[in-house]
């Protein structure tokens, strides 16, 4: 295998997995481990199912909607939002689809913990709007970081239906593989994905700890 073909399924690697672990796919993964791996997989199959394609429908196919109609109208130049200065508008528009989100869980009766990772992930989203009017932080990672602070958040507080530091291990590697990823890309650079990680984590773990 010669190094043109090494670089190549390298490149198709961190496209895969940029794709795979999109920021608007993080918080549907979020509700299905809730919903799979904390107290809450004691709950009727149906309502569990029911609870995860709502919750993906309001914060992964509504922004999917909007950034569809965003680049028929040109205002952004593709869906993935590279260009650091178009993505205020769809940042904004996601973060009150999580808020959305966190008022439906709220609605069913959910634990307040659940509902305040949705609240947390929207002040993610949030905090990187702010750092991208003048820093490209990584979205991404900021998802990903945000998953990891509700797995931690669930490990710690005695929320998981059975030992979840196994899967919290996996995730950290996950997320070194999303950041290799980004790195390879040229999307960002060490320091955006850092930020991106640690913002997405502090913002859901502090929401779910102090207010859940």
């Amino acid at each position: 295998m010669n190094r043109y073909t090494i670089n190549k399924f390298i490149a198709g690697l961190a496209n895969f997995l940029s794709t795979a672990l999109s920021p608007l796919l993080m918080p549907t993964y979020g509700v299905f481990l809730v919903l799979w791996v904390s107290v809450l997989c004691l709950l009727p199959y149906g309502t569990r199912v029911s609870v995860l394609l709502v919750c993906m429908g309001i914060t992964c196919i509504m922004p999917l909607i909007f950034l569809t109609v965003m680049r028929h109208f040109k205002l952004i130049t593709d869906l993935h939002v590279n260009v650091r200065e178009q993505r205020f508008i769809p940042y904004v528009f996601t973060a009150v689809c999580y808020i959305a989100a966190a008022y439906y869980l709220n609605y069913c009766h959910s634990p307040r913990w659940f509902a305040m990772f949705m609240v947390g992930s929207a002040g993610t989203i949030l905090v990187v709007t702010v750092l991208n009017l003048k820093w490209k932080i990584s979205a991404h990672m900021a998802g990903m970081g945000g998953v990891l602070g509700l797995i931690y958040q669930i490990h710690v507080q005695g929320l998981s239906a059975f030992d979840l530091l196994w899967l919290l291990c996996v995730m950290v590697i996950v997320a070194g593989a999303l950041g290799s990823a980004r790195l390879v890309l040229k999307r960002h650079d060490i320091w955006q994905v850092l930020a991106g990680v640690v913002v997405g984590f502090l913002c859901v773990s502090l929401t779910m700890r102090l207010l859940g």
